[in-house]
């Protein structure tokens, strides 16, 4: 590219310093938007960055003046103005000078350089500025010489590359990919300059940091390896005076900026992203943040100093060299125990900073031979390294590795000020992080202990769950699902949903779940369960709310019972059409309201019919109706999936959209697969004894029947006691043996006595009480229910591996 820059002059070497200028830096986009406002661009131009990103450039900066173009100086007679580069006029860099009126401070005087940028990024337009104020004594000095804004070659000038590693330093809170691409091409069209009268010319410096000072009062230095050092005093000159003051408040701007970035999540590797990316480039060139394992984990406040065994993750590393430069020798995510012999090792134990002005290849090859099969030197060597702890109450939670490239200023005090400084704000923020992942991973255990471990096939049904935390803070609530497995092939289905959130809520809801587990099991009409349900919460206290879904699937006779407190009504779809309705039931008021009926409704379905609970957390979005979000979960329940667990995923995936939801949600499904006929056998026994023999032989032809003879043995003498127990207690002429087939062997003995059988303890000389203690070590469950006329007596039996009985010839 033919930039049309002058041939090389003699740089202005008695006034160095006015090279020295405080920059207002501002990236416009394509739309003419600024995108990017230093501190710099506040100072300078009185308008905070809050106010100027977004806003049109031509309205906040100098569009007014004159300009200079290709490396020609500026004058006030000729060329267009700066909004010439903001429309797009010019595709070259342009520079000029404008005055400017400010509120509170008048006319002022300003200098500015126009880049346009390429690339596939949003930035189309650079942007540098500066007060001629700054120059005033040089032009009143001189008054031969005009100070005008001017571009050249970065290598015509000694230490270019000094020059041109600093230019990232001055270019506001963007990527390092961002500003990388930005500086290439600043470089390419031409560095920026002072042009005094066509005779000399100066490099603007973007150094926001302190010069090495020839003087100023003695100070001590904590640096690795080294002792005290005494600078000799002499008299400080007012310009370098006032370049360290311009210092001094750029790195407090800095901080204050880096504050306002840290702290947005609570994320912990979120923030340890945000500290590292924070420092680089303008702080350091390289970046790379350790955390202790403990603290990655959310494991609590780690315990004791650290030392040689302790562990560290490296969890986050920005450096703006080429990307993947430095992958393979610290690798983000490593877990490593750091040498003694080291300054990391020194930091990290004494929670103080620790500098080393210029790693040297002695002290790099030191270093980096304490580490196994591990070559430090191609980073460190030559480079200069600040070390600062990640402290919170005085303990070492992690540490910042800091380097410049050389070239660049070494750390300095100041710079040890600084790190320090923002290693301590960093610290704050994550412990901040640290303990809200650890009171997140407490949440989240109590959570998950709470959540029951559904069986996805139970006799008759399939199931399928999700359970998705609210995303309040704390992500614990009250939301539960449940089944329960009950006599004669049944399975009661519960979804509830504990008003509020958090740890009362959960607490409660345990107790509730607990509650509808026992009386589930006491086999209650749906109605009667939700009553009892609602007269403990009352007991329990007046806070106690909450919904509930209670349904009881019936397989064989292929039917539902369902009860409701004031829940979300559930969704059926129906397997014969895939139409999805929503089932209109007594709605009931919510537990703990008290005083209020509730109704059984029943449903008769179909094999293969799905059946859909939920919270209302799925459906109800804030500012939308609750409607639209049953009638989307209809919807999407009636779609066609190959799995449950694929239909419950499409569910979510529905409804779970747009970032609105805050509660937490639960979600239960059941096919409802049913019991074929060819599967259930039943029979009445008279009471005679000889109906025991008889009722061993219909056993044994069923097994056989349904080709299961390693059953055969087990079954016929369980059946047995259970029906001479029966003869022995019943009133009636009857006793009902069923035997149903589905994942197990279901067997079922039915008398009219209302009394729940039980294991009675035997000794060696009783010669009766034994039989229900045989089926409790054969059977793999057994229990007993009551029933409208009296009881039931059942057992089951594994099918793929029955036990065989002992021989035993006392009953």
């Amino acid at each position: 590219m033919d930039l049309g820059v002058p041939p090389q002059r003699t740089p202005l070497t008695a006034d160095g310093t006015a090279g020295r200028l405080p920059l207002a830096v501002a990236v416009v986009d394509a739309e003419g938007l600024v995108s990017h406002w230093s501190s710099g661009a506040r100072r300078l131009f009185g308008i905070a960055r809050a106010e100027a990103v977004g806003c049109p450039a031509g309205e906040l900066l100098p569009v007014s003046g004159v300009l200079g173009v290709n490396g020609a100086p500026a004058r006030y007679d000729e060329g267009p103005a700066l909004d010439s580069s903001l429309s797009g006029d010019f595709p070259y860099p342009a520079s000029g000078r404008a005055r400017l009126d400010e509120p509170g401070h008048g006319r002022i005087d300003v200098l500015w350089w126009a880049y346009p940028l390429a690339g596939p990024g949003p930035a189309r337009l650079l942007v540098l500025a500066a007060d001629c104020a700054q120059l005033r004594d040089v032009e009143d000095d001189h008054p031969a010489r005009t100070v005008a804004p001017g571009f050249a070659l970065h290598t015509d000038f000694p230490g270019h590359a000094e020059l041109s590693a600093r230019l990232p330093e001055i270019l506001p809170n963007m990527s390092v990919q961002e500003a990388t691409g930005i500086v290439a091409q600043v470089l390419e069209l031409g560095y920026p300059v002072l042009e005094f009268s066509h005779h000399e010319r100066i490099p603007v410096t973007p150094d926001w940091g302190v010069p090495k000072r020839a003087g100023g009062p003695p100070a001590r230095e904590e640096r690795y390896g080294a002792d005290e050092r005494v600078v000799p005093q002499r008299a400080v000159p007012r310009p370098e005076l006032d370049l360290e003051y311009a210092a001094v408040r750029e790195r407090l701007e800095f901080l204050n900026e880096v504050s306002g970035r840290l702290g947005t999540s609570l994320d912990l590797e979120r923030t340890i992203r945000e500290v590292t990316s924070a420092a680089v480039p303008r702080f350091s060139d390289f970046a790379g943040t350790h955390l202790r394992a403990a603290v990655l984990a959310g494991e609590g406040f780690p315990d004791g100093p650290p030392d040689v065994t302790t562990i560290w993750h490296r969890v986050w590393v920005e450096h703006n060299d080429e990307p993947g430069r430095w992958d393979d020798t610290v690798p983000v995510g490593e877990a490593i125990a750091f040498p003694e012999h080291t300054p990391f090792f020194q930091c990290m134990v004494t929670g103080e900073p620790v500098i080393v002005p210029h790693v040297s290849e002695e002290l790099s090859n030191r270093i980096s031979g304490e580490f196994e099969k591990r070559d430090l030197r191609p980073l460190i060597t030559h480079r200069s390294l600040l070390i600062v702890p990640l402290k919170a109450r005085d303990v070492v939670l992690g540490f910042m590795v800091l380097m410049r490239r050389p070239g660049r200023e070494p750390f300095d005090d100041m710079d040890r000020t600084t790190g320090a400084e923002l290693a301590a704000r960093a610290g704050l923020v994550l412990d901040n992080a640290r303990m809200y992942t650890y009171q997140e991973n407490v949440a989240e255990t109590l959570q998950d202990s709470m959540l029951p471990n559904v069986e996805p096939r139970m006799a008759g049904c399939d199931i399928a769950t999700r359970y998705l935390p609210g995303t309040r803070l704390g992500r614990i609530g009250g939301d539960w699902f449940d089944s329960v497995k009950l006599p004669g092939s049944r399975t009661a289905l519960v979804v509830g949903d504990v008003m509020g959130h958090g740890l009362n809520s959960a607490a409660m809801m345990g107790q509730l779940r607990t509650a509808v587990l026992t009386m589930a099991t006491m086999e209650m009409p749906p109605a009667q369960l939700l009553r009892n349900l609602d007269d403990l919460a009352q007991r329990l206290g007046e806070q106690y709310l909450a919904t509930c879904l209670y349904a009881v699937y019936d397989p064989i006779a292929g039917e539902l019972q369902i009860a409701n407190a004031g829940h979300i009504p559930p969704v059926l779809v129906r397997a014969e059409d895939g139409r999805a309705e929503l089932l209109d039931l007594p709605t009931g008021a919510p537990i703990g309201v008290g005083g209020v009926a509730f109704e059984t409704a029943t449903v008769r379905v179909r094999p293969g019919d799905r059946l859909v609970l939920c919270t209302d957390g799925l459906v109800e979005v804030r500012g939308q109706d609750i409607g639209a979000g049953l009638a989307a979960l209809c919807a999407s329940a009636a779609h066609p999936a190959a799995s449950m667990d694929d239909a419950c995923d499409t569910i979510i995936r529905a409804l779970n959209t747009g970032g609105g939801r805050k509660d937490d949600v639960a979600l239960l499904m059941a096919r409802l697969n049913g019991i074929a006929d060819e599967d259930v056998a039943e029979w009445q026994l008279a009471l005679d004894p000889r109906e025991v023999s008889r009722a061993r032989r219909l056993v044994r032809g069923q097994l056989l029947d349904w080709e299961l003879p390693d059953a055969v043995e087990a079954a016929e003498l369980m059946v047995s006691e259970l029906v001479t127990n029966a003869f022995k207690h019943a009133r009636t002429h009857h006793i009902g043996l069923r035997l149903v087939r589905t994942g197990a062997l279901l067997c079922e003995v039915t008398d009219d006595e209302p009394a729940p059988a039980s294991l009675l303890g035997v000794t060696d000389g009783d010669e009766f009480g034994r039989g229900l203690m045989v089926v409790s070590s054969l059977a793999r469950e057994w229990g007993t229910s009551g029933t409208a006329r009296g009881k039931t007596v059942w057992f089951e039996l594994a099918l793929s591996r029955v036990p065989r009985p002992r021989p035993d010839h006392r009953r």
